[in-house]
């Protein structure tokens, strides 16, 4: 199990597991645990197999404000513009099931977010 960070292509930080995950079903899961103190900090990423932690790594830094809008949110394959450097442009699909998918933000950080943001933020939450 691999999380790669792309950061806008300058910079690539890699967390891997020490052993691959083994066949069969599996919960895989990976936190990343943001620096305090404003914008494009970096960060702590633990990468979890069924529960138990099975990889930890550093990002050293974040993307500031928003990603690029011709980048693709894709599950299972990169459409866009490849994340990592371990695999190629257009052949890169996962061949095997993914059942499920979540993403937890945890508590939404103002501090975290560009002023657009925030407001996009309070207005779909309806917080003030």
């Amino acid at each position: 199990m691999t999380y790669c960070y792309n950061f806008f292509g300058i910079d690539r930080f890699f967390v891997r597991a020490g052993a691959p995950v083994p066949p069969g079903e599996h919960e895989l899961r990976f936190e990343f645990d943001y620096d305090d103190g404003g914008l494009a900090k970096g960060g702590e990423v633990t990468l979890f197999l069924d529960g138990e932690a099975i990889g930890s790594g550093r990002v050293e830094h974040t993307e500031p404000g928003r990603f690029s809008a011709d980048e693709t949110c894709d599950l299972g394959v990169d459409l866009g513009s490849v994340v990592s450097t371990d695999y190629q442009p257009g052949r890169n699909a996962f061949t095997g099931a993914v059942a499920w998918a979540q993403i937890d933000v945890g508590d939404l950080d103002p501090e975290h977010q560009a002023l657009e943001h925030q407001i996009h933020l309070a207005v779909a939450h309806g917080t003030q």
